[in-house]
């Protein structure tokens, strides 16, 4: 992209000068104008902080006259670059909450905000360079060298530093990707995976840093109580077996008063936390020099510190001044202090430990110095059980028979069981930290510039150090000093403290300091990294952490990392809690490495760090060497730890605000969705991947509401969340004129979507008229090979009312464009009364009349639904209609093996029909159907004339009704299994006689029956007489599904298919289906829910032909 580019002035008509003076829009500031930039008021962005004068302001220019009305959105570029100019990213952190308490209580002015001044070193490289070196390094390093040996303690340094030199590589990049906010990893994890990962990972981070306090304060504990004044324990051990018992009960008392006296520290002011950093990072520096020194000065003069050995065992020399089993003192031999540890009495004939009377007493020098060749023994490791002796493996010795009594002897020995990968996770948080420079990044003079050089210049640092210090450890102190963790075979004193110069409490004393002041900015941050989190409302139960006092101090989160942080002194041991802190960083790393290798194989156009050394190879290779340590440290922490944030996770997904921050997770679905819709569209989806996949047209009344929201219930009790589900509807005008009404319209469908649970997609489109903007819909919705085959709509229950023919029309049209289109129609009739998903239905059936086959549709129906724990009690029976020269027995037979190849469970019956005549109700009923459709062509009747119209009618309707439910029986004898000649003739002749009968006392007029369409008779004399079927085998149904065929190719008998649909049919029972709906339609199936007089629901589904590829291709 070029950067280079030239500004030239536009002119118009007028003299040079004028234009130079007045017109040229790119003039410079003029220092007096009321606002920056260009000497005009500002224009309104919705990304630019406009203070309130800004609002309301007009564009006084001419030569950009054309874009003037956009001004308030879109701000001029002169503007732009201005604003973002003086942009300053000063975060609410300690430094104003320092400024907050100073001012408290006065009345003073606000003073002007200083702009960031820190620069690489103080800002970055110290912080980051303080917080890595500390409590592993002075405590337990050397007694990792001595356990691992050299070879692997460098494997262990060089990987877990080669973890967070990649991880800081990759945070340098997303650090430099545009200007970063205070909040360290919880910002760029969030920011670039979304408030998810973001959420679980920050949470995840803040338990690491809460825990990171435990360790810290338990170290500087270890310290005090072993190093400093060990005669301050409260506990004492008798036996030498209840020494370690003892010694984490004086952890657990002094670290809670620890802890309390560091709470009520940060809770004071934070202010002094922070004057004292200078004085922890002297003593971090102090304390590195300090060894250094050592070690050369080893190389010349190597400190005098003996070590005894019995055998080749090493001795605790805290009881005992010399190295001897006995000694001369005025030509007298006399016992030792040693003696009596070994012996019952001080005298020479005592019965002494049978290994202490085998072996001899040595004493060698524990610091040997670097040039002894102690290198080659302390080259490879020496792990053993909890309980195992710490022996010289080249002394010789005589073993003894019985080693019972040796754990009461004062030997030295593993206080825990050792292997390769526990020492992995008790030395990872010694490498961490490497988050302080990024969390200072609004102190930061420029933090894209100083945050990847200080970052990886002090991890390069400390890499040095902690590789120098294996081997210069291994090369100077004995292997029995380097596994002795307490020192106790050189009197106590700290191993690392021996090799310092000049004195060993120069080390004592710098790593208790160090410890303080990690464990007071452990409290510090951890509650603002919580508050940040509780603050963005990603977790709603945090978001009461988000206050504290008056000048923003997190009261309640510091109460909370107090009570999290009492459990990590409750463990009590520093080896057990550095492993679940390891987890937790690990953890955060490991997303950290993620992000940047997803922004940079997905090349989003935001992602466009300055920091240029990067690739997403390195970023994958860090997050597999994270999770590789996890699972090396502790498999079982880092199931625990990957539990935990899942469940963050799941619950922020479930319950948490909405948050849409550009993350990459949204980006790479996005790119997941492209590459899955273009191999869905290679070729068509095969039959045993058929399911429904739905676009419901939904009503909307005047208010932009929902008429009938069970038809979502329907969806969501059919689809279950599988498959595609695309709602959408039709507002009528212009896009222009209808934009609000479209939004607020989406906004209400979504609304009843997440009311009945129903998952899928919203479209609401602006058309002139209804009747193209529903055919749009079919034909655009879903996109690629994501799309519907099956249109799900409500019956126009309506139409009789309209004030025109559009209801019905728009209706059958659509029915038409949906059996063009080669797709199903399901069509809703009284589907308010569908059950809800709250409700479980009883003991019941689910009744499929199977006409015509469809491609096996009308079977997978009742199946899906059964899935739902609405319909999971129904049963499922299957009726075939037979005609005359059907063999119906047969036919029970092969439909119940056609059932049985096809896995569903259903109750078969074949129903024959008697190819009776046509009744006089029919010819009635079709009479007036043609009169009425008649009438309505040839006058343009007004809608008081239209509704006295269809009052008559339906009162001619009741009256037929009546006459023909007192006369004639059509009760279940009408319906036989097998016939005879007899019957048939016999049933044919009465049906006549009572027919004509019914006829002549109706109406007191000739019927005109022979002028009328034969087709029209016969289709409603079908209606007829499979109504009175399904009405008399399905009465007790909860669900009714049956087939319709197509609408009439002669559009001018469409109306005709909307009065079919409304045939009324009476039972000679008194249960009866009011307004029952026949099959008479097109391409699609419908739903009729209705209620009988019996009180039960009756669901009485239509479906018509759709076309499925295959022969019972939905249920294969």
């Amino acid at each position: 992209m070029p950067t280079n580019f030239t500004v030239v002035p536009v002119r118009d008509g007028r003299k040079p000068q004028e234009d130079e003076d007045d017109d040229n829009v790119f003039r410079e500031e003029d220092e007096d104008a009321p606002f920056p930039g260009d000497g005009m008021p500002k224009e309104n962005s919705p990304f630019i902080n406009n203070t309130d004068h800004d609002k309301g302001s007009l564009y006084d220019g001419k030569n950009l006259a054309l874009f003037e009305e956009e001004m308030d959105s879109n701000p001029m570029v002169s503007s732009l670059l201005n604003k973002l100019a003086n942009y300053t990213n000063l975060t609410q952190g300690v430094k104003e909450h320092e400024e907050a308490d100073d001012d408290e209580g006065s009345a003073k002015t606000k003073k002007p905000v200083k702009s960031p001044a820190l620069g690489t070193l103080i800002g970055v490289y110290l912080p980051c360079l303080q917080n890595i070196l500390g409590v592993i390094l002075f405590l337990r390093l050397t007694w990792i060298v001595g356990t691992a040996g050299i070879m692997e303690a460098l494997a262990i340094v060089f990987m877990t530093c080669s973890c967070t030199m990649l991880t800081a590589i990759s945070m340098s990049a997303i650090a430099t990707n545009g200007v970063v906010p205070a909040g360290g990893s919880y910002y760029m994890i969030s920011r670039s995976l979304g408030p998810e990962f973001g959420g679980a990972v920050g949470l995840c981070f803040y338990l690491g840093t809460t825990f990171a306090g435990s360790m810290y304060i338990l170290g500087t504990i270890e310290i005090l109580l072993t190093y400093i004044v060990p005669s301050a324990a409260i506990f004492k051990a008798d036996k030498k077996e209840d020494e370690p018992e003892a010694l984490l009960n004086n952890m657990r008392v002094y670290g809670t008063c620890c802890l309390t006296l560091m709470s009520l520290v940060v809770f004071v002011g934070v202010k002094y936390v922070n004057k004292l950093a200078l004085v922890f990072l002297a003593c971090v520096i102090l304390s590195i020099l300090a060894i250094y020194a050592g070690v050369i000065k080893s190389a010349f003069e190597p400190p005098d510190f003996p070590v005894c050995l019995l055998g080749n065992r090493t001795l605790k020399n805290h009881n005992f001044d010399h190295c001897l089993k006995t000694m001369e003192v005025d030509n007298v031999t006399v016992t030792t202090k040693l003696w009596s540890l070994f012996c019952d009495s001080p005298y020479p004939n005592a019965t002494c430990n049978k290994y202490f009377e085998l072996n001899n007493v040595t004493e060698i020098q524990g610091i040997p110095g670097l040039t002894s060749g102690v290198i080659r023994d302390n080259m490879w490791g020496d792990y053993g059980p909890n309980g195992m002796l710490v022996e010289k493996k080249d002394q010789l010795s005589v073993p003894a028979l019985d080693t019972s009594q040796d754990i009461n002897m004062p030997y030295v020995a593993n206080d825990i069981t050792t292997f390769f990968t526990l020492l992995v996770g008790i030395y990872f948080p010694s490498v961490t930290g490497i988050m302080a420079g990024s969390n200072r990044s609004g102190d930061l003079r420029d933090a894209q510039k100083s945050i990847p050089i200080g970052t990886i210049m002090a991890i390069a640092t400390t890499t040095f150090i902690y590789i120098s210090s294996v081997v210069l450890f291994g090369a100077c102190i004995e292997g029995v000093v380097l596994r002795d963790k307490f020192g106790d075979s050189v009197k106590g004193n700290l191993v690392i403290g021996i090799l310092a110069w000049p004195s060993p409490w120069v080390i004592v004393i710098g790593s208790f300091f160090s410890c303080c002041g990690a464990g007071l900015q452990s409290l510090t941050g951890a509650p603002r990294l919580l508050q940040a989190i509780a603050r963005d409302g990603i977790v709603p139960f945090l978001q009461v952490f988000g206050h504290g006092k008056a000048n923003g101090e997190p009261t309640w989160a510091l109460l909370l990392t107090a009570g999290i942080c009492e459990i990590g002194i409750l463990i009590a041991s520093l080896d057990a809690v550095a492993p679940i802190l390891s987890m937790f960083f690990l953890m955060c790393y490991l997303f950290v490495n993620l992000a940047c290798a997803l922004q940079t194989l997905l090349r989003t156009p935001n992602w466009r760090p300055r920091f240029k050394f990067y690739h997403w190879a390195l970023s994958f290779l860090g997050a597999s060497l994270c999770l590789s340590l996890m699972f090396i440290s502790s498999w079982f922490y880092a199931l625990v730890a990957m539990l935990i944030a899942g469940c963050i996770y799941k619950y922020i997904e479930y319950r948490g605000a909405e948050k849409e921050w550009g993350d990459g997770i949204r980006g790479l679905s996005l790119n997941a969705a492209r590459y899955a819709l273009i191999r869905l569209e290679e070729a068509p989806p095969h039959t045993k991947n058929w399911r429904p996949q739905l676009l419901v047209l939904l009503n909307l009344d005047s208010d932009h509401v929902v008429k009938h929201p069970r038809l979502l219930s329907f969806c969501t009790q059919l689809k279950a969340g599988k498959g595609l589900t695309i709602v959408g509807s039709v507002l009528e005008g212009t896009f222009m004129t209808k934009e609000a009404e479209v939004k607020k319209s989406e906004q209400n469908i979504k609304s009843s979507m997440t009311t009945e649970r129903t998952k899928g997609f919203c479209h609401v489109v602006a058309s002139s008229n209804l009747r193209d903007g529903f055919s749009h819909l079919i034909q655009s919705a879903g996109l690629g090979g994501m799309k519907h085959n099956t249109v799900l709509m409500a019956w126009p229950g309506t139409w009789k009312q309209a004030t025109d023919a559009v209801s019905w029309k728009n209706f059958i049209e659509t029915v038409r464009e949906t059996t063009a289109a080669h797709q199903a129609l399901l069509v809703a009739k009284n589907v308010d009364s569908f059950p809800t998903n709250a409700e479980r239905l009883g003991e019941g059936t689910i009744d499929v009349w199977w006409i015509v086959h469809d491609g096996g549709l009308l079977m997978l129906l009742p199946f899906l639904l059964r899935q739902h724990k609405v319909w999971r009690k129904c049963k499922m029976r299957i009726f075939t209609v037979a005609n005359m020269d059907d063999n119906s027995i047969q036919m029970k037979k092969d439909l119940q093996m056609f059932l049985y190849h096809l896995r569903l469970d259903a109750e078969v019956e074949v129903v024959e029909m008697q190819d009776s005549d046509i009744s006089a109700f029919t010819y009635e009923k079709t009479l007036v159907m043609e009169q009425r459709s008649q009438m309505l062509k040839q006058m343009q009747l007004s809608r008081t004339e239209r509704e006295r119209e269809a009052q008559l009618i339906h009162d001619r309707n009741t009256a037929s009704h009546a006459a023909l439910n007192d006369k004639a029986d059509t009760g279940p004898d009408r319906v036989h299994m097998t016939w005879t000649k007899d019957k048939f003739l016999t049933e044919r002749n009465r049906n006549r006689a009572e027919a004509n009968m019914g006829v002549r006392d109706l109406f007191n007029m000739k019927p005109e029956w022979e002028s009328l369409n034969q087709s029209n008779v016969r289709r409603m004399h079908t209606a007829v007489r499979l109504n009175e079927v399904v009405v008399n085998r399905s009465q007790g149904a909860h669900l009714v599904l049956l087939n319709m065929p197509g609408p009439p190719k002669n559009r001018g008998g469409d109306e005709n298919c909307i009065l079919y649909g409304q045939t009324p049919v009476h039972s000679a029972s008194t249960a009866s289906l009011r307004h029952a709906s026949l099959p008479g339609f097109v391409g699609g199936r419908s739903a009729d829910v209705r209620r009988t007089s019996a009180g039960q629901n009756v669901n009485l589904w239509f479906v018509w032909h759709g076309t499925i590829s295959g022969n019972c291709a939905a249920i294969m």
